[in-house]
C-alpha cells in the first residue's frame, strides 16, 4: 500500500499531550485555594467552563488581540463569577496563576496512544513537528516534560507568525518547516474546525481526533458531514488511515 502522506505534522494539547486531565490538576489546586468550601467536587463542571471559553478569549489570543497573561486572567474571572470566587484585579491574578500553572505542569502526561506512534512514524522514515496555538518555548518545555523532546520539534506556534490556528498560513509553516509539500503532509488535532477542517482548506490532509469522552464544545453531526475529512477515535487508527499498515 502506498503512503499517503510524506510527513505528519501534530497538534500538541489533547492530541499528544492529556492537557484535559492536567487541567483537572489545574482547577483543583484553584478550587481549594480561592472559591468556596465544596467547590473541589464541581471541577468537572469548572473544566467544561474553562474548556469552552465562552468568551472566546483564548481564541482572541490566537488572532493577536490579546496576550496571554491578559486571556487567562479573563478566564479566571470568568470561572470565579460562576463558581464564587473574588474578582482577581492584576496583582491577585498573578499569585493566582501561581497556583494554577503549578498545578496544570504538575499534571502533564502523554497520551498513551502518542509515544509508541511517534516511534512507527519516525521508524518508517516520515517526518513529525508540532504545531500549536500556543508559545513555541512554552509548548517546547510541555514536550520535553512528556517524553516528545528531540523525537517532535516543535515548528510553529502563535508566536512564530503572530496568529494560530485556523489562519492558513500556520500550516502552511509547519509544512514547509517540515519539509514537505503541504498535499502530501498530514494534520492531526483533536478540534474540528480549528485543526482538521482548518488544515484541510490550507491544502493539507487534516485529520480530527475525536477521542472518546467529553469534547470541548459540541460539534452537530452535520457539521462533521461538511467538514469531509478523516476522523479517528485514537492514534492507533492512524498508520491504517496513512498506508502504514
Amino acid at each position: 500500500m502506498d503512503r499517503a502522506v510524506d510527513g505528519v505534522l501534530f497538534d500538541i494539547d489533547d492530541t499528544l499531550v492529556d492537557t484535559r486531565g492536567a487541567f483537572v490538576h489545574a482547577l483543583a489546586a484553584v478550587a481549594a485555594a480561592y472559591l468556596p468550601e465544596g467547590t473541589a467536587g464541581r471541577v468537572d463542571e469548572m473544566l467544561a467552563t474553562w474548556r469552552a471559553d465562552s468568551g472566546g478569549f483564548y481564541r482572541a489570543y490566537t488572532r493577536g488581540e490579546l496576550g496571554f497573561v491578559e486571556q487567562r486572567r479573563h478566564r479566571a474571572n470568568e470561572l470565579h463569577a460562576l463558581f464564587g470566587g473574588p474578582e482577581l484585579g492584576e496583582a491577585e491574578f498573578a499569585a493566582w496563576d501561581e497556583v494554577f500553572e503549578g498545578g496544570f505542569v504538575a499534571g502533564w502526561s502523554a497520551h498513551a496512544d502518542a509515544s509508541p506512534l511517534v516511534d512507527l512514524l519516525l521508524a518508517a522514515g516520515l517526518p513529525v513537528g508540532a504545531l500549536s496555538n500556543a508559545g513555541v518555548a512554552y509548548q517546547e518545555d510541555k514536550l520535553a516534560r512528556t517524553g516528545f523532546g528531540g523525537r517532535v520539534p516543535m515548528l510553529v506556534g502563535v508566536d512564530t507568525l503572530g496568529v494560530g490556528k485556523p489562519d492558513a498560513s500556520v500550516f502552511l509553516e509547519g509544512a514547509r518547516r517540515l519539509g514537505t509539500d503541504p498535499a502530501r503532509t498530514a494534520y492531526v488535532g483533536d478540534e474540528l474546525d480549528i485543526d482538521a477542517a482548518a488544515a484541510s482548506a490550507a491544502g493539507l490532509v487534516g485529520i480530527w481526533l475525536d477521542r472518546p469522552g467529553a469534547r470541548r464544545v459540541h460539534v452537530p453531526e452535520a457539521e462533521v458531514a461538511a467538514a469531509g475529512v478523516p476522523v479517528i477515535t485514537t492514534l492507533a487508527e492512524l498508520p491504517a488511515l496513512l498506508g502504514l499498515s
